[in-house]
């Protein structure tokens, strides 16, 4: 069991890896993004996109970018298409980044334990743990697979707008 185990866990660490680096790839190309709507040097959107430090606000600010008044509507919709993917490929990163590992004993699953308090109206629950079985590897594997196509369809809409590349 403890070798099967390891198995799995060392997949799941490849994964994540994998999600890790696929998710930062594709998060800066926010910046070209951010550049093309401000109208701005690359450089200057780099400053931007740094200073903003959470995915939320940066996806925020490109958002509120595309929507600001004179913006092409086909234009604002193909970017706001791509903020809301995302926007929804964020939660399956986040759910890996902001946790910890354990096994579960009788399966040899790696399970989740995640790193937040739930606040409730007379008590607090703590790191909610979920199991990591071939069902969520396949999850996994579909939302790598999801933003690989994600990065190529931001890559060309920046190519399509003409923004700094």
């Amino acid at each position: 069991m403890a070798a099967l185990a390891e198995t799995r866990f060392d997949r799941l660490i490849m994964q994540i890896g994998r999600l890790n680096y696929m998710w930062t790839n594709t998060e800066s190309l926010l910046i070209h993004l951010i550049a093309g709507l401000s109208d701005t040097e690359k450089e200057v959107a780099v400053i931007i996109f740094l200073t903003l430090n959470t995915t939320r606000a940066r996806i925020d600010l490109v958002e509120r970018l595309a929507k600001m008044e004179g913006r092409a509507p086909e234009d604002r919709d193909l970017i706001l298409a791509q903020t809301q993917r995302l926007g929804k490929l964020s939660a399956v990163r986040n759910k890996y980044n902001h946790c910890i590992y354990s096994f579960d004993p009788d399966s040899g699953n790696p399970r989740t334990i995640l790193m937040r308090i739930s606040d409730r109206k007379t008590d607090i629950r703590l790191g909610r743990s979920d199991t990591v079985d071939e069902g969520e590897m396949a999850h996994i594997d579909q939302t790598l697979a999801e933003l690989t196509a994600a990065n190529r369809a931001i890559w060309r809409l920046i190519q399509t707008l003409g923004y700094p590349g």
